[in-house]
């Protein structure tokens, strides 16, 4: 393949790693903005405060698939670079912190847990990101 067309490659995979970032990051503010309204909820905060929260968390969840489906573009392209290339970049097991987001909710406690796994999951996601996005600047001559 030609040098040129790597690099084209790489740099879609970047641009795609950028915007899953983008997306997961916002995933995150979402999250801390649903887990506040929570703790207020937990403490007695109310019925206006139970309809904010619940706003919250149907925007994080909004914000959660859009950051899994740049994810799935991210690792279709990564996959092109990893052919090309011939180098192991593991992508597999961060798309699935979506897959259980908002499963059989029934009380303010049990949503508290699934906010602050939800949370952690994606920060797990956006270290991993980073990590990849990392690689590959490095195998394009960024940075």
């Amino acid at each position: 393949m030609s040098n040129e067309l790597e690099r084209k490659e790489i740099r879609e995979a970047i641009m795609a790693g950028e915007r899953a970032l983008a997306s997961l990051r916002l995933a995150k503010e979402k999250l801390d903005s649903a887990r506040n309204w929570g703790i207020f909820d937990l403490l007695g905060g109310g019925f206006i405060t139970d309809m904010i929260k619940h706003s919250k968390l149907n925007d994080a969840s909004s914000y959660v698939e859009n950051a899994k489906r740049d994810l799935l573009v991210f690792q279709r392209e990564l996959r092109d670079v990893q052919v090309m290339r011939d180098i192991r970049i593991e992508v597999g097991g961060f798309l699935s912190f979506a897959d259980f987001f908002f499963d059989g909710l029934v009380a303010d406690y049990l949503v508290q847990s699934k906010i602050s796994e939800a949370r952690q999951q994606v920060d797990d996601a956006i270290y991993r990101v980073e990590g990849l996005l990392g690689q590959l600047k490095n195998a394009n001559g960024y940075e």
